[in-house]
């Protein structure tokens, strides 16, 4: 009885072998092979495309600001300002290996800088030579250096407060508001001493043309620092006025 039992199991086994072989013979073999080429041509490109994507970052789109996009590559990412015949010039290495809102930074103190002391240098000629406020129509008055001791809080109140509110103004614009971001840090979509002030329309509509005037702007202003400090020097030296100091 066990010798049949047993025969009766391998009979069974030997017919179910059959119906899977004859299964199979239907089945076209093409298929198989193509759909486990393309599981390993899944998995292959998942691989290649995972270690592109760690190999290779795609660089930040950043939107151009007045026709300037920050290139890491470049001097001061790019930013204007560099003229012959020294060129990028930075001996000390102030910008070396900086971030890119520690550059704007330094750029938005350089020119808003040169800006003041155009403004100065204007000052002190028209302070010290022509009719003014505090002095009236004498032209012979004292110089520039000592001049704001002299002159009354009355006068002096309306200006610092009109200092103030414009500062205030600028750095609403251009600066990230403490608290809602790192301190000291320039709004990613702010340029570098563009605060929108324009009233001429001078302001150039094409890259090339704005570069070349911001260009400008900084080496007037840059001219305009050394001026004025030598004017400063000039004066506690010889206690002269700069136009009476030429001969004037």
């Amino acid at each position: 009885q066990l010798f049949i039992t047993l025969n009766t199991a391998k009979m069974k086994l030997a017919i179910l072998s059959a119906s899977i072989g004859a299964a199979m013979a239907f089945t076209n073999p093409t298929n198989l092979a193509t759909s486990s080429s393309s599981l390993f041509m899944s998995d292959s490109n998942d691989a290649a495309t995972t270690g592109g994507e760690e190999a290779v970052e795609a660089p930040p789109v950043v939107a151009p600001i007045n026709g300037w996009v920050p290139d890491k590559s470049l001097p001061c990412y790019g930013l204007p300002g560099a003229i012959s015949p020294l060129g990028f010039f930075d001996p000390i290495g102030f910008t070396k290996d900086m971030e890119l809102n520690g550059v704007k930074r330094f750029r938005e103190a350089e020119i808003m800088h040169g800006r003041v002391a155009m403004m100065a240098t204007i000052g002190y000629l028209i302070g010290e030579s022509t009719p003014t406020i505090a002095y009236g129509m004498d032209t012979h008055h004292t110089i520039a250096n000592n001049q704001i001791p002299e002159i009354p809080g009355t006068v002096l109140f309306p200006f610092f407060l009109v200092v103030n509110i414009c500062e205030a103004v600028r750095a609403n614009i251009g600066w990230v508001e403490p608290g809602l971001g790192p301190l000291f840090t320039l709004r990613e979509t702010y340029y570098p001493g563009d605060i929108g002030f324009d009233p001429l329309g001078l302001k150039p509509t094409v890259a090339k043309d704005f570069a070349n005037m911001q260009t400008k702007e900084l080496s007037n202003g840059r001219l305009a620092m050394l001026a004025v400090a030598g004017m400063c020097v000039q004066e506690q030296i010889n206690g002269k006025g700069i136009l009476e100091n030429l001969g004037f």
